[in-house]
């Protein structure tokens, strides 16, 4: 009798062991999901860093947009003079600009040419060395050659070009005209030169 007791505890004892021993393999399954299920989380980190560049690339590309100016074309008053130089002609010229910098300095080239024979471009020989714009002061730098010398007439009829070409403008209040840098009393010589012109 207690050796059957005995057997029965032995085997319910054995059996114990055997469902205990039996759960462990059944854990490495449920373990390896486990270990499965963090591989898509790295592939969505992933896809999100790439859309991170990718907005980042494309807030770089909206960047640019923004700081490219439109080409603006205007049609603006130049003045010259006739063949005899004996008086300032108006005409009209075609400009095109981005910034406002560059519309002043397509309206100092519009000075230098003509495509009409009727009106001489005063500034034509009168180099551009610079030009600046701030706060309604426009300055420009230019150097004036001796085959650039008009006489008094041509350089008064000069001055006045370039007066009613800049002053066109409603921003630009003052002109001032250096010479290679320099404040000078007089452009070529003859006429008296203010420093600054205003309107």
């Amino acid at each position: 009798m207690n050796k059957k007791i005995w057997s029965a505890g032995l085997l319910t004892a054995v059996m114990l062991i055997g469902a205990g021993c039996g759960q462990k393999p059944g854990a490495a399954p449920d373990n390896t999901p486990g270990q499965v299920t963090p591989a898509p989380d790295d592939q969505t980190g992933q896809s999100n860093n790439g859309t991170s560049n990718g907005s980042g690339g494309s807030s770089t590309g909206n960047g640019s947009e923004v700081t490219t100016p439109e080409t603006k074309t205007e049609s603006i008053k130049a003045y010259y003079t006739n063949p005899d130089m004996m008086e300032l002609v108006e005409g009209t010229a075609e400009i095109s600009y981005k910034e406002d910098q560059e519309k002043y300095e397509a309206a100092y080239q519009a000075l230098q040419k003509s495509s009409n024979a009727e009106m001489i471009p005063l500034w034509e020989k009168i180099g551009l060395n610079s030009l600046k714009f701030e706060n309604g002061a426009l300055t420009l730098d230019v150097t004036v050659p001796d085959e650039a010398n008009l006489g008094a007439g041509g350089e008064s009829f000069a001055v006045d070009a370039i007066k009613k070409t800049f002053f066109q403008f409603d921003e630009v209040q003052s002109l001032q005209i250096l010479v290679d840098g320099q404040q000078t009393e007089s452009l070529m010589g003859h006429v008296d030169l203010e420093n600054p012109m205003t309107r």
